[in-house]
C-alpha cells in the first residue's frame, strides 16, 4: 500500500515541476513575442523618418489605396474560385488531386472483404519513359481527414521522383465514403492484394517499394508486418508510430497534439462525434485539429500572403485548397481503431506479437530495410513519434542485426508536416536521394543508420548531392531524442486507463441516447454546415449576394494598377500584419503552455505514485539473450557465414559509409555471382547481423574458427578467391587502413595463406 506521506511528497514535487515549466514557458513566449515586435516597431519608425513630402505622401497615398481596393476584389474573387472549385470537387465524386494522369487496376470495393479503397497506375507525363522490370513503387496516401493525392501532388512530388528515374509507380488511393462495416483491418486486406496485384503485374522484378505518408506510413508498416514476404523497401512519411513520444523539456512548447486525448478525456468525443454522424466520423474534424495547431496560419498568415501577392499567388492557393478542402469519411469503427488502439493506447507496436481484430502485427517480423524520414519543425509527427517505436520492440542493437534488419533515419532540420509530403524543395533533394538510395538500400549490413545528405556545387554553380549513412546504436538514438529517458511519457499511461473507463461509460450510458437522436438528414447537415465546408461553399456563386464579384474582378484584371512591393504604404501594411501574425503566435504559445502544465499536473498526479518503470516495450527473455546465444555459435556455419564474417572482419569501422561504397558493392556481386553464396538477401542480412554480433562479443574466436566454416577445399578455395577479387576493386575506389591490411594478413594466416601485401577498402 502506498504512503500517503509519500504520494502528498510527490503529488507537490509535480506541482513544483510543472508550475516551473509553465512559467519557462510563457518566459520564452513574451520574450519572443515582444522581440518581434520591437522588430516591427523599429521597420516602421525607420519608415516615418524616411516618409516622403506632403505632395509626394498624397500621391503615394492615391495609388496605394487604389492598389488596395482592387487587390481586396481580387482576394474575394480567388475565395469564390475556391468555393466553386470545392463545389465542383464535390460533384465529381471527390477524385484524387494528382498532377498525373492516371488508370484503375484494382477497385476494393468489389472484393469479398470490401473496403473504399484502389489501386491506380499512374501514367508518366510526356517526355517520360518507365521500365515495366525496374522496380515498382508503391505510394500509401493518408486518409486522415483529407482526400487522396498528396503524394502526387505537383510535378515534383514522390511520384514524379520515382517516374522520371524509370519506375512504373502505383498510388493506394480511397474514395469519400467508406463502404459500411469495413474496418481497417479490411483496408489492410485490401492492400495485401494490390501488392500482390503490382507483383504479377512486373514478374521479373524486384519487390515493389512502398511509400507510406502520415496516417498511410502506419498503414504501410501494418502491412509490411501481415505479409513481410511481398514487400520490398519501405519509406515511412512523417508517420506517427509512437503517439506518446515527445520530450517535456524547458524552453519552447514542444508537440501539443499529443495532449489533446488526455485533455479531453480520451476517446470517448470521437464516439461521440461518429455517433452525432450516424456512424459515421467525418474527416473534417481531423483537419479543423490540423488547423488548431497554427491560428496565425489558419486565420491570417495564409490568406494575408493571398491579399499581398494577388497578382501571382492565387494559382498556388487554389490548387492546394483543391486537396485541403477534400474532406473524407471514415466509418465509426475505423476512427475508434485509430483513437483507442493508436492515438490513446499506442498499443499496437509492442515487443511481442499483438491480436487485433484477427489480424497479428509484429513489427519484428519485416524483412525490408525501412526508411523513416522526420522532421524537426514537425509539430504533428516529431522525431520522436516516428522513432521511439524501434525502442519499444527492440532491446538492444544486437538484436536488429541478429534479426538482419535495415533501419535507415533521415532527419530534416525545419520543414513542417505538410512540407514533407508537398514540398518541391524536399522532393528535388530529399526524394530524388531515397530513390538513389533505394537502388542499393538491400546491400547495407543490418543495423540503425543516419542518412546524410551532403549538398556541393558543380561546375556551373548547380547543387548536388552525396549519400552518406553512420551508423548509430539503439541506445544512443533513444538518448538523443528524449531529453527525459521518456519519463515524460508515462502519463499517458493513465490517459489510456482512464480513456478506456470513459469509452466504456459513454458506451453505456451515452451512446445509445445519441445514436436515438441522429439519423441521416442531421448528420447531413451536420456536415454541410460543418465551418470547414461552410466557409467554402459560402462564398461561391451559389451565394445570390456575391453576383457581382466575378465581373468586377474581371474589370480590375483589365485595369490593374498595383503598386511596388517596396513602398512605403505596402511596408507599412506589411508591419501591422506581422504585429496580427505575432499576437496569434503569442496565443498558440500560452495556450499550448497551458494545456502542457495542465496535462501533466493532472495526470503526471495520477501516476505520482506509481513506482518508476522505463515506458518502453520489453523485449521476451529469449530476445535478451539473443548475444549470447548467436556467441555461442561462433563454430556454427558455413560458406555464406564465412564470407559475412569476413566482410565484417574487413571492414572499416567507425567512420561515415558513403553512397558510393554500396554502389560498388551491388557491381562486384553481380561480377562475382558465381562465388557469391545463393540465399536470399534477406537471407544475406540475417546470416550477416549474426556473424557481426559473434565477432563483437567473441572476435578472437570469431577469427580463429574461420576455418571451421569452410569444411571443403573448394569452399576455401573459392573463399580466398573471392576476398581477394574484391579486396583489389574495392581498394582501388576507396583505399585501405593499416588495421584493414593487418586483418586480411590475420584471415590468410589462419587459413595458411602466404603473406602477400594487399591493397584492401571496407568489403
Amino acid at each position: 500500500m502506498t504512503d500517503p506521506s509519500e504520494f502528498l511528497a510527490r503529488f507537490s514535487d509535480t506541482t513544483d515541476k510543472t508550475t516551473q515549466l509553465f512559467a519557462k514557458r510563457l518566459q520564452t513566449a513574451t520574450q519572443r513575442f515582444n522581440e518581434h515586435v520591437n522588430e516591427v516597431r523599429k521597420d516602421l519608425f525607420d519608415l516615418q523618418q524616411k516618409t516622403a513630402l506632403p505632395s509626394d505622401f498624397f500621391q503615394q497615398w492615391t495609388q496605394y489605396t487604389t492598389d488596395f481596393a482592387q487587390r481586396w476584389i481580387l482576394y474575394w474573387d480567388t475565395l469564390r474560385q475556391r468555393g466553386d472549385n470545392f463545389i465542383a470537387h464535390e460533384q465529381a465524386g471527390k477524385p484524387p488531386v494528382l498532377h498525373f494522369d492516371y488508370e484503375l487496376i484494382v477497385d476494393a470495393r468489389t472484393f469479398d472483404r470490401p473496403a473504399n479503397y484502389a489501386l491506380l497506375r499512374l501514367l508518366p507525363p510526356a517526355g517520360v519513359t518507365t521500365d515495366p522490370k525496374r522496380r515498382p513503387y508503391i505510394i500509401i496516401d493518408p486518409r486522415a481527414g483529407h482526400g487522396p493525392g498528396i503524394g502526387g501532388f505537383k510535378d515534383d512530388s514522390q511520384a514524379g521522383v520515382a517516374m522520371r528515374d524509370g519506375h512504373p509507380v502505383y498510388f493506394v488511393m480511397f474514395y469519400p465514403k467508406p463502404v459500411p462495416g469495413q474496418t481497417l483491418l479490411d483496408v489492410c486486406a485490401a492492400e495485401k492484394r494490390f501488392v500482390r496485384k503490382v507483383r504479377e503485374l512486373h514478374p521479373h522484378s524486384a519487390k515493389p517499394v512502398v511509400i507510406g505518408n502520415c496516417q498511410g506510413g502506419w498503414a504501410a508498416m501494418m502491412l509490411a508486418a501481415s505479409d513481410p514476404d511481398s514487400v520490398g523497401p519501405l519509406v515511412i512519411n512523417g508517420a506517427p508510430m509512437s503517439y506518446w513520444g515527445g520530450s517535456w523539456s524547458e524552453g519552447e512548447g514542444e508537440n501539443p497534439m499529443r495532449y489533446s486525448g488526455g485533455l479531453l478525456g480520451g476517446s470517448w468525443l470521437s464516439s461521440f462525434v461518429a455517433d452525432l454522424g450516424d456512424g459515421i466520423f467525418d474527416g473534417a474534424n481531423l483537419v479543423l485539429n490540423f488547423e488548431d495547431l497554427n491560428p496565425a496560419n489558419t486565420f491570417w498568415d495564409k490568406y494575408y500572403n493571398l491579399f499581398a501577392n494577388v497578382d501571382n499567388e492565387p494559382e498556388r492557393f487554389l490548387d492546394f485548397e483543391r486537396w485541403w478542402g477534400g474532406y473524407s469519411l471514415l466509418n465509426k469503427q475505423e476512427i475508434e481503431w485509430i483513437v483507442q488502439n493508436l492515438f490513446v493506447g499506442n498499443r499496437i507496436w509492442s515487443g511481442s506479437k499483438t491480436d487485433l481484430g484477427g489480424m497479428t502485427f509484429d513489427l519484428r517480423d519485416i524483412k525490408s530495410p525501412i526508411i523513416l524520414f522526420a522532421s524537426m519543425g514537425d509539430n504533428i509527427t516529431p522525431p520522436q513519434q516516428a522513432f521511439n517505436w524501434i525502442a519499444d520492440i527492440y532491446h538492444s542493437t544486437d538484436e536488429i542485426k541478429a534479426r538482419g534488419h535495415v533501419i535507415i533515419g533521415l532527419v530534416h532540420k525545419s520543414i513542417g508536416h505538410l512540407g514533407i509530403f508537398v514540398s518541391g524543395k524536399v522532393a528535388k533533394k530529399e526524394y530524388t536521394e531515397i530513390v538513389s538510395v533505394l537502388k542499393t538500400i538491400e546491400m547495407l549490413p543490418p543495423g540503425i543508420y543516419g542518412m546524410h545528405i551532403i549538398e556541393s556545387k558543380d561546375e556551373d554553380g548547380k547543387p548536388q548531392y552525396d549519400v552518406e549513412f553512420i551508423e548509430h546504436s539503439l541506445e544512443d538514438i533513444t538518448d538523443r531524442l528524449n531529453r527525459f529517458k521518456r519519463q515524460d511519457e508515462r502519463p499517458f499511461q493513465a490517459v489510456a486507463d482512464i480513456s478506456e473507463f470513459n469509452q466504456r461509460a459513454y458506451d453505456l450510458f451515452l451512446s445509445p441516447i445519441v445514436k436515438s437522436w441522429s439519423n441521416q438528414y442531421t448528420a447531413m447537415m451536420g456536415r454541410l454546415f460543418h465551418p470547414m465546408r461552410f466557409q467554402r461553399w459560402a462564398i461561391s456563386n451559389l451565394n445570390p449576394w456575391l453576383w457581382w464579384l466575378e465581373p468586377a474582378a474581371d474589370k480590375v484584371k483589365e485595369n490593374r494598377q498595383p503598386v511596388a512591393s517596396d513602398q512605403e504604404l505596402r511596408k507599412f501594411e506589411r508591419g501591422f500584419s506581422d504585429l496580427i501574425s505575432a499576437s496569434l503566435d503569442y496565443y498558440r504559445d500560452v495556450r499550448d503552455a497551458a494545456s502542457e502544465a495542465m496535462f501533466f499536473q493532472t495526470y503526471g498526479s495520477l501516476v505520482s505514485h506509481k513506482p518508476q518503470a522505463d515506458v518502453s516495450q520489453q523485449s521476451s527473455d529469449d530476445d535478451l539473450t539473443a548475444s549470447e546465444r548467436i556467441a555461442k555459435a561462433v563454430s556454427q556455419g558455413g560458406y555464406a557465414e564465412a564470407i559475412a564474417r569476413a566482410g565484417y572482419l574487413l571492414s572499416a569501422r567507425g567512420k561515415p559509409l558513403p553512397l558510393a561504397q554500396f554502389e560498388l558493392k551491388k557491381k562486384l556481386i553481380a561480377k562475382y555471382g558465381h562465388l557469391i553464396p545463393k540465399v536470399t538477401p534477406e537471407q544475406m542480412r540475417i546470416i550477416r547481423g549474426n556473424q557481426e554480433v559473434i565477432c563483437r562479443h567473441a572476435p578472437q574466436r570469431a577469427l580463429k574458427t574461420l576455418p571451421l566454416l569452410l569444411s571443403t577445399p573448394t569452399d576455401q578455395e573459392n573463399f580466398l578467391t573471392l576476398i581477394e577479387a574484391v579486396v583489389d576493386d574495392y581498394s582501388a575506389t576507396f583505399g585501405m587502413t593499416e588495421e584493414q591490411s593487418t586483418m586480411l594478413q590475420r584471415i590468410r594466416d589462419v587459413l595458411h595463406v602466404p603473406e602477400q601485401t594487399p591493397e584492401l577498402a571496407r568489403v
